[in-house]
């Protein structure tokens, strides 16, 4: 089985691949990633051993520690999508679901932070779906 997963921003400028598993996969609703992710939760993977191996664009990227936290974020300049990252430089690899465009191959783990949860994604999966735009 392939062990390498690719990714990329928005844009495209930023690619990136990723050699090894993932430890977990986490939905994060706290309200640092409600903020950063600008929705009910982050979806994040992470890894301690796996390597990330920028293809293109590393100098685009840019990060934010917020400040008296282990709170971080990386994402492209350009089009201000998340990239991966590790978190405060250490080991611990955090890769953005979303960032990837291999198929991943682990469910996520858990719903983290429940707690900061907002009231409007309450019961989320019950409201009207659509495949595409609604008209």
């Amino acid at each position: 089985m392939e062990k390498a997963y690719l990714g990329s921003c928005l844009c495209g400028e930023v690619t990136f691949e990723v050699d090894g598993e993932f430890d977990g996969f986490f939905l994060c609703h706290c309200s640092r990633c409600q903020k950063g992710s600008g929705s009910a939760h982050a979806s994040n993977l992470f890894s301690k051993s796996a390597v990330l191996k920028w293809k293109s664009g590393d100098a685009r990227i840019r990060s934010y520690n917020l400040a008296g936290t282990r709170h971080s974020k990386s994402f492209c300049e350009t089009c201000g999508s998340p990239v991966p990252y590790h978190l405060q430089g250490g080991p611990l690899l955090v890769v953005p679901a979303g960032s990837l465009d291999s198929a991943v191959r682990i469910a996520p783990t858990a719903h983290i932070f429940c707690a900061s949860k907002p009231g409007w994604a309450a019961g989320l999966d019950q409201i009207q779906r659509f495949d595409q735009f609604p008209q």
